[in-house]
């Protein structure tokens, strides 16, 4: 098969589920588009300069274009199917999506983390879906979903192994003492502000522990089984805690899904021809 063919059989299922996991990163990416509006107008109004950013990384153009060009190349590999296209503009999200990386306006939000992760496994994905072993290649996607799974929750859990974090003070500030959404409304209104101190610490420690248990199981657990629970946490956080973090979770809720269709033996539609 030519590289300007059509692809088909099992390089289409993968092609599919590339697709579908794509799919997740784009909306992720644009979910964010209202907070990123507001940090840009903040950056205009207070910008900000630090020496250790050279001016590239500092410039609001830079951060637009790079934001801009990783969904655009995001939602070009939705539509492509010729794999030499396709590895272009996967390259290209992976780059634009580094810059946010990097960039002073972007470099400490998650979002961007995640998605560049995401974006990884999908350049694996899209360079081998002319591989000889598509069985092999499948089996290879599922374990690095995983891994990439595992290596953001430890990463999650990391950051929180501190004292504030495991006494609850951190998250009682962020969640419990004011914030408006459904789950900490209620909590506020059943519960005294003692408590609620009391919710946040034993809240946190599960956070933790949860978050640590995963990050260091996922990778070893068979890919169904780590797909399925990766999505149920990948719910389960923004569902809780606050729905903006969708823009966080949704593309390691696609690397759950595809970790789970990769699977061997899992079934799944994208076997069909399209």
């Amino acid at each position: 098969m030519s590289e300007n063919e059509p692809l088909v059989c099992s390089p289409r299922r993968l092609l599919n589920i590339h697709r579908i996991v794509q799919c997740f990163v784009v909306v992720g990416l644009i979910w964010k588009i209202q907070f990123f509006r507001w940090t840009d107008d903040v950056y205009l109004t207070f910008p900000l300069s630090d020496p250790f950013f050279p001016d590239w990384l500092e410039s609001q153009r830079t951060l637009r274009i790079a934001y801009l060009a990783a969904v655009a190349s995001g939602l070009l590999a939705i539509l492509l199917n010729r794999r030499f296209l396709l590895v272009l503009v996967t390259i290209i999200e992976w780059a634009a999506l580094s810059v946010l990386m990097i960039h002073q306006g972007s470099y400490n939000d998650v979002t961007f983390t995640t998605s560049w992760w995401t974006v990884l496994w999908c350049l694996f994905v899209s360079s081998q879906l002319q591989a000889s072993n598509p069985l092999l290649t499948s089996q290879r996607a599922a374990r690095l979903a995983c891994v990439i799974l595992s290596l953001i929750m430890l990463g999650a859990a990391v950051g929180k192994w501190t004292t504030e974090y495991w006494s609850g003070v951190v998250l009682y500030e962020i969640y419990f003492r004011e914030r408006d959404f459904w789950f900490f409304n209620w909590l506020r209104d059943c519960y005294s502000e003692d408590q609620l101190q009391v919710l946040s610490l034993v809240h946190s420690r599960i956070v933790i522990i949860v978050e640590t248990i995963a990050g260091l199981t996922l990778w070893c657990l068979p890919s169904r089984i780590a797909g399925w629970c990766g999505m149920l946490l990948m719910l389960f956080i923004p569902l809780s805690n606050n729905y903006m973090l969708f823009s966080v979770t949704l593309s390691l809720l696609g690397l759950g899904w595809a970790a789970v269709m990769l699977s061997k033996g899992s079934p799944s539609p994208c076997c069909e021809q399209v």
